[in-house]
């Protein structure tokens, strides 16, 4: 099942001398069950395209689906909910509030969200990342790569049928990286969800279903 679509997708900034075109009709669709690598280096488009393909910002051209659901056709409040029961979010700046400790950062989405993981999966997916025992620290009191784990964990949480995460291996040694490749992909064949990861990062290409490649904003065939 196609559980996102991006037909014809076109994205500008700006205008006049100071217009750029970060996407360049992109067309690309991903499956339930499956894990997508997006390659490319800083300031190919990455990070817009994981953007407009799970709504958080509208293209200027073409259409964006989301289980079958055009997004452009969505209020705020509509697309708003739609993000929060479908799509899990790992974004490079980790998004994590500052005044609340790891723990909280759990207790908020379950607050929020419709559904989680057990507390019994949680435990075991914290263990799984090396930060079960950080639960009562605050963001301030990791590093960067501590953020990054507690990032990933809090978007599987809520349980998504959609992950979409943007460089989730920036800041990890290569064992992590492991960890966390064989995670988004048993995502992906063992739970039937749908992941897409935007990267520069080759070592996550073993992981993969399907790799492609943006550069100045194109995506081109499948690899």
């Amino acid at each position: 099942m196609k559980t996102i679509e991006l037909k014809h997708v076109n994205k500008v900034f700006g205008s006049g001398i100071g217009r750029v075109q970060a996407l360049k009709d992109i067309n690309f669709t991903a499956d339930s069950g499956e894990l997508s690598l997006v390659l490319g280096p800083s300031g190919s488009g990455k990070s817009t395209f994981l953007t407009i393909a799970g709504g958080l910002q509208r293209p200027t051209s073409g259409v964006v689906k989301i289980g079958g659901i055009d997004v452009s056709a969505l209020s705020p409040k509509e697309s708003d909910q739609l993000r929060l029961n479908q799509v899990g979010f790992v974004l490079q700046n980790y998004d994590l509030l500052p005044y609340l400790t790891v723990k909280e950062q759990f207790q908020l989405v379950k607050r929020v969200s419709e559904q989680t993981i057990s507390r019994q999966e949680l435990k075991q997916l914290l263990n799984d990342l090396g930060i079960a025992q950080l639960v009562n620290q605050y963001p301030s009191q990791l590093s960067g790569g501590q953020m990054q784990r507690v990032a990933i964990a809090r978007a599987l949480y809520q349980k998504p049928a959609i992950v979409l995460a943007d460089e989730p291996t920036a800041a990890l040694d290569s064992q992590r990286v492991k960890v966390v490749g064989q995670l988004l992909a048993d995502l992906a064949h063992q739970r039937g969800e749908t992941v897409i990861v935007v990267t520069h990062d080759e070592r996550l290409r073993q992981f993969a279903d399907h790799v492609y490649q943006i550069i100045d904003g194109q995506m081109t065939g499948e690899h």
